[in-house]
């Protein structure tokens, strides 16, 4: 961080700043565990994991989760191709980032489910997809 030259005060680096417009966060709903550990497992094929609440061993006693959330740096990763993966129903998912990043997330979302624009909402310096993907 840069110093103001006043005391306790410090300004943002620009690199901070640039990291936070590649990061896009992913929730997946509407699905069972499966399809959304393979939506997950696709994305960090492609992306950097930064953080994953994705689905985990099924308990017996434990409530079914309903909503999963993994965080990808859309700057980073092995940029491998992305190949069809089969789904055995709809899933949802909401992408949230900088432009940039949800708009490429969605592109290679694209070239391995077949994707439905629900919505699209833009703020000031971040957007907000929903989507529905299937099996191709």
């Amino acid at each position: 961080m840069k110093s103001t030259g006043l005391p306790g005060r410090e300004e943002m680096s620009d690199v901070y700043d640039t990291h936070i417009d590649t990061d896009v966060t992913v929730q997946l709903s509407d699905c069972n565990r499966e399809d959304a550990q393979a939506v997950f497992d696709v994305l960090d094929h492609y992306y950097e994991l930064e953080d994953m609440t994705a689905p985990g061993p099924r308990a017996a006693t434990a409530p079914a989760a309903n909503v999963w959330m993994a965080t990808f740096d859309t700057a980073a990763g092995r940029r491998e191709e992305p190949a069809p993966v089969h789904l055995d129903g709809m899933v949802g998912a909401l992408l949230t980032g900088g432009y940039h990043a949800v708009d490429e997330m969605e592109k290679t979302l694209a070239a391995t489910f077949d994707i439905q624009s629900l919505q699209s909402v833009s703020g000031d310096q971040e957007t907000e997809a929903r989507l529905l993907l299937a099996s191709r």
